[in-house]
């Protein structure tokens, strides 16, 4: 389970949709009180942030808007309580970028594989 600290526009094709879905997992886990990854680092530091953790979702959603994508998984807004400042950082987010330069992917490139 991944959710980045970088914009979305330097998020490969793969990177972008699998955030996304993990987002939605992550979201249900925090709003719906689930154990499944409960006690995992990344969802730990969402706790008391879900504000932030939809202003991701709506930053990878303009994203995928931009690249063409439909989008029909909206978040509950009235869910979206807490800080809206994500500032807890497994990785700090240079770190995430060397990360993800060590993939085979085409990331960190803003606006990489634009298309669908």
């Amino acid at each position: 389970m991944r959710i980045w600290d970088i914009e979305p526009a330097e998020l490969c094709r793969q990177h972008l949709l699998g955030e996304h879905r993990e987002l939605h997992g992550l979201w249900n886990i925090l709003t719906r009180d689930l154990r499944g990854y409960r006690q995992h680092p990344e969802t730990r530091r969402w706790e008391g942030k879900l504000a932030a953790l939809h202003r991701r979702h709506d930053a990878l959603v303009a994203e995928m808007r931009c690249r063409g994508y439909d989008h029909a998984s909206p978040l509950d807004a009235a869910l979206a309580t807490g800080l809206d400042r994500q500032e807890d950082f497994l990785d700090p987010p240079e770190a995430q970028r060397r990360i993800l330069m060590a993939k085979p992917c085409d990331c960190p490139h803003p606006g990489a594989d634009r298309g669908p």
